[in-house]
């Protein structure tokens, strides 16, 4: 039977619905062959070719000038901000309102062509977390920007135009309105009962041991409860880390890994859909200390159509019950 599920932190419903989709399809679809794109047309092969010369910071720092960087942090060529040496600027518009686009779009981008993040060497994931924090750090320097949003879009249905691996480093002048429910919920709950509601899902989600796929010394992976998406899945550090900005290098590299699996899983048992993952980090000023940041893994194997679009409620008829099951490699109990 279908129900409605609501998300604890953000009050959002979602519909389970796995009656609408008794074997969910993409387990039957044949396996996707990925075609990558020709090196010679790729821009990142070639940083100084493709005008992307000099890079921000690479790793490592010290044989940059001499071409041998494994990752390189550039500016984006065609930016959905604008940098600027003043601040976003508010305005009206009669009626409404708005900010110039003022921030910045950096890459992040690994040396080798066709390694997408689950296939890098564990010690390269790692760095390239660390390069995505060292990106988060320097916005915290910014003083106009309000909010960091870095991302991976992994195959044409996420969004990436660019067969080449590379990481997305946005900041941003305001905070997502998305962002500021989910704070407040995680301050209510806390106000409640002085505890992280994280922490407390973690701890929930470990003693019923139903939807937790993987867990490290200092990161798991859990299917969330109202799962929005099929197969969603949330990687959080064990201990409490507010922000993704000040978490001890050990910790990123436990995500990073446990992230790496988690890629692999999804591959291995769901036909090696296009997926996005992204860091939810706190806000950049004001307190957030009740905030525990963590990553979200969203495969692309379902479409938003007319009612989750009239209603914002997504209808997701994979229950997470059976993804998490699916992602640790049992089989379901309908085939």
């Amino acid at each position: 039977m279908s129900e409605l599920r609501q998300d604890i932190i953000s009050g959002d419903w979602v519909i389970l619905a796995p009656g609408r989709a008794a074997r969910p399809h993409f387990l039957d679809a044949a396996k996707r062959k990925r075609k990558p794109s020709p090196k010679s047309q790729c821009p990142f092969e070639d940083l100084r070719k493709s005008d992307n010369w000099p890079p921000i910071l690479t790793y490592p720092g010290n044989d940059a000038c001499d071409g041998n960087w494994k990752i390189a942090i550039i500016r984006n060529k065609y930016p959905a901000l604008t940098p600027s040496n003043v601040c976003s600027v508010p305005f009206e518009h009669g009626m409404y309102r708005g900010k110039t686009g003022v921030g910045t779009h950096q890459l992040v981008i690994t040396r080798d062509h066709d390694k997408s993040f689950a296939d890098l060497a564990p010690v390269m994931a790692a760095k390239v977390f660390e390069m995505i924090q060292a990106c988060h750090i320097m916005a915290g320097k910014d003083r106009c920007a309000e909010y960091v949003s870095s991302f991976l879009n992994w195959g044409p249905s996420s969004g990436a135009s660019l067969w080449h691996p590379h990481y997305q480093v946005l900041t941003l002048p305001i905070v997502p309105a998305h962002t500021i429910q989910s704070l407040r919920g995680v301050q209510r709950y806390f106000a409640k009962y002085r505890r992280c509601i994280r922490c407390d899902i973690i701890k929930n989600e470990k003693r019923s041991n139903v939807r937790v796929i993987e867990e490290s010394r200092t990161a798991i992976a859990l299917a969330p409860y109202a799962s929005k998406y099929p197969l969603e899945v949330s990687i959080l550090p064990k201990a409490h880390f507010a922000s993704f900005r000040e978490t001890p290098p050990s910790v990123v590299e436990g995500i990073a890994l446990l992230l790496q699996s988690v890629m692999k899983r999804i591959r291995k048992y769901a036909n090696d859909p296009d997926l996005n993952f992204y860091v939810h980090d706190a806000p950049l000023k004001g307190d957030h200390a009740h905030h525990h940041w963590h990553v979200e893994v969203i495969p692309k194997v379902s479409t938003a159509a007319g009612f989750e679009l009239s209603t914002w409620i997504d209808i997701n008829t994979v229950d997470p019950d059976q993804a998490a099951a699916l992602l640790r490699g049992e089989r379901l109990g309908n085939g």
